[in-house]
């Protein structure tokens, strides 16, 4: 974005509210009222067609009769008419609309053509659009309130570094009416043009500017989000993020366990940890956490470790409880830490947490126990617990927490409700949490943050549901990469020989691109141990599919049976919006019924993928648990790389290994069964 853009977004000199109205309990009035009220010091020009005066100021009856360009124009006409405006903005020049009105990508058919020709008029005109469906935007620090939400009425809004992007209008006022003191506030609503990553980079350089909060509901122009989030990172400024959604049906890949393993929410995991956005689960966290992110270097993978110091052993079990659900561990002090803790008067009984009593309401000795906990080199986070002494006595049972405020890795929970404890804390820049709950949301998001990745995975094009390939070119395909499968001929079911050349017991196959699950229609057949049982078996195998399947059949294939010490699912696919992305998971039948897996955007390193190998819970059998022979993880982690580079080919859509069995360890690991899709070519001769 350049710079010209960025100040027609935030600072611009001159605004024209187009269908500003006189009706004051009608939304599109209050941009006028909230602007003025704001002090804001440059031109604004309300423009209503039918009115000659608008709170007391001259209303302008179109663009065209302003007397200039205005920066950014805020449409508050109806959906139809709101093409007309950005028309006319573009053929005067503004360089910024902001449209109000939903009625487009989001209402059907009719809404989604009308979406598409804004877009095409903003690109051939150059203007450049927020929203639809946008309430608005908001520069604290210029009076710049272009907005219609009703939250702007409140005149004491609190000023700070903040930076709210948010797929939701209404999650706006929920977060000033928390006293979130912040910079800009941004509806992107939907994104048709300018999306949430576009617009929070127009002011990652801005020195006001100390972090990010985004509320998302879909990672459109993930791109773009990605670009913003390693640039937010270069500056120093966490990036926290609420994302809303579980999981969506994907029609297209409904024969695949890639496909459903792979859901929404757990796409937009695997895509904000890559991008080094951390992320909250509850509200509060978001509200509470970006303190707490600014004061904690990011995972360096290493177990990280909590160290918990109260005056309430109660209040101290419920953040330990909920660090528990969440996998953060709370470690207790080593007895070498608990005799400096002693020495230094602050005595404490050994345990998970470090439990003061009514002593550590004393200034002194949590003063002592803090100096301790955060030198003592073994905690990468020390969170103190005040209970009721944090309402009635703050000065005393918070300040100790205060005058530490300038060391990282501290935080605060306070038990009882606290104003004047948690003002006291925030304004010594101390993370502070009210509930148990946004304290461990916000713990494990600040924990788990990684640094970004340093480029940009490739984005090939539009993902679709592709082309099949059978098991045979599919192996063929994933040769390349240099994945192994197992030993495999094909054989005409017409024309099989006394002897398929290969070791057995083998196991025959279906062979087709149109068969998905094969053995759900009769298409596999095990432990085959001679010539005539292979003859056997694929004529068995014809008849069912034909019967079960629809699909007729003139091949197997004919592959040798492989022991190993377990099995695993590696799966590659395109996702709309994240872009290429390579999974792990348990393997065999029951993959999607355990849902143990792992994701990330494609393609990874080694070190990536021996982390993924280490977040699936099946996968700990094949360490050598309880004494059992460990498998080759070495090169199954070697594996998951060469099928996540499938990403720099741009023709896979799919590639399905499942299962791939790990041999015992230093013997490697093989691929018993692949499915690859490839894009769809054209077949009119008009290039895709």
């Amino acid at each position: 974005m350049t710079a010209d853009l960025a100040a027609a977004l935030f600072t611009p000199r001159s605004v024209a509210l187009v269908g500003a109205s006189t009706d004051p309990a009608k939304a599109s009035s209050r941009p006028l009222r909230f602007l003025r009220r704001s002090g804001f010091a440059g031109a604004v020009y309300p423009v209503n067609s039918r009115a000659g005066v608008i709170d007391g100021e001259p209303a302008f009856p179109s663009l065209d009769a302003l007397p200039e360009v205005p920066e950014h124009a805020f449409l508050m006409t109806p959906a139809a008419a709101t093409l007309d405006a950005v028309r006319q903005c573009g053929n005067l020049g503004v360089p910024v609309v902001t449209v109000l009105s939903g009625g487009f990508a989001e209402a059907g058919p009719d809404g989604a053509a009308r979406q598409r020709e804004l877009v095409a008029m903003a690109r051939e005109s150059g203007t450049r659009v927020v929203g639809p469906s946008s309430l608005g935007l908001v520069n604290t620090r210029t009076g710049l309130t272009l907005t219609a939400n009703a939250a702007f009425a409140d005149p004491d809004l609190k000023p700070g570094g903040i930076f709210v992007a948010s797929h939701s209008g209404s999650l706006i006022g929920a977060l000033l009416s928390r006293g979130a003191a912040c910079s800009h506030l941004v509806s992107v609503g939907g994104e048709a043009d300018l999306g949430i990553g576009e617009i929070c980079g127009a002011a990652v350089a801005d020195p006001d500017v100390t972090g990010f909060l985004l509320f998302l509901e879909n990672l459109r122009h993930a791109d773009s989000l990605r670009t913003f989030a390693r640039e937010a990172a270069a500056h120093g400024k966490p990036v926290l993020a609420y994302k809303l959604g579980r999981s969506r049906a994907a029609a297209e890949l409904a024969v695949s366990h890639t496909g459903s393993l792979a859901g929404e929410d757990d796409v937009a995991a695997a895509f904000l940890a890559d991008c080094g956005i951390a992320r909250a689960h509850t509200l509060d966290g978001l509200l509470e956490g970006l303190p707490l992110l600014a004061r904690t270097p990011v995972d360096t993978g290493t177990t990280r470790r909590v160290g918990v110091v109260t005056t309430t052993g109660g209040g101290a079990a419920m953040v330990v409880d909920q660090l528990g659900v969440l996998g953060v561990e709370v470690a207790g002090p080593t007895p070498a830490t608990l005799a400096r803790l002693a020495a230094a008067g602050a005595p404490a009984a050994p345990g998970v947490i470090v439990d003061l009593t009514l002593a550590g309401t004393r200034y002194e000795v949590m003063s002592a126990a803090l100096d301790v906990l955060l030198s003592c080199g073994e905690f990468d986070l020390v969170v103190a617990v005040v209970g009721s002494s944090a309402r009635f006595e703050p000065e005393v049972a918070v300040r100790p927490i205060v005058d530490r405020a300038h060391r990282e890795r501290l935080a605060a929970f306070l038990v009882p409700h606290a104003p004047e404890a948690l003002t006291m804390l925030a304004d010594a820049g101390v993370p502070a949490f009210r509930t148990p709950e946004s304290c461990a949301d916000a713990i494990a998001a600040a924990l788990a943050r990684r640094a970004p990745r340093s480029v940009s995975p490739p984005m090939p094009g539009e993902p679709g549901a592709g082309r099949p390939l059978d098991e045979a070119a599919s192996y063929a395909l994933l040769a390349a990469s240099g994945v192994e499968a197992a030993p495999h001929r094909v054989i005409p079911i017409d024309d099989l020989g006394a002897d398929p050349g290969l070791r057995f017991p083998v196991v025959v196959k279906a062979l087709s691109p149109a068969l998905g699950h094969k053995s759900d229609v009769g298409g596999v057949v095990l432990n085959v141990r001679t010539a005539e049982e292979v003859r056997d078996a694929a004529r068995r195998i014809r008849a069912d599919v034909a019967t079960r399947g629809g699909v007729e059949i003139s091949e197997v294939l004919v592959q040798s049976m492989e022991s190993g010490v377990g099995e695993v699912l590696v799966g590659y696919r395109i996702d709309p919006d994240a872009g290429p992305l390579v999974l792990v998971a348990a393997g065999g039948v029951l993959t999607e019924i355990y849902a143990d897996r792992s994701l990330s955007p494609a393609p990874v390193d080694l070190a990536t993928a021996h982390r993924m190998l280490g977040e699936v819970k099946g996968i700990a059998a094949l360490r050598g648990h309880r004494g059992a022979q460990p498998g080759d993880l070495e090169a199954l982690a070697r594996l998951v790389v060469a099928v996540s580079e499938l990403a720099a080919r741009g023709d896979v859509v799919e590639a399905e290994l499942n299962p791939v069995l790990v041999r015992p360890d230093g013997e490697g690991v093989v691929a018993l069964d692949a499915v690859v899709r490839l894009r769809e070519v054209p077949t009119n001769g008009e290039a895709e």
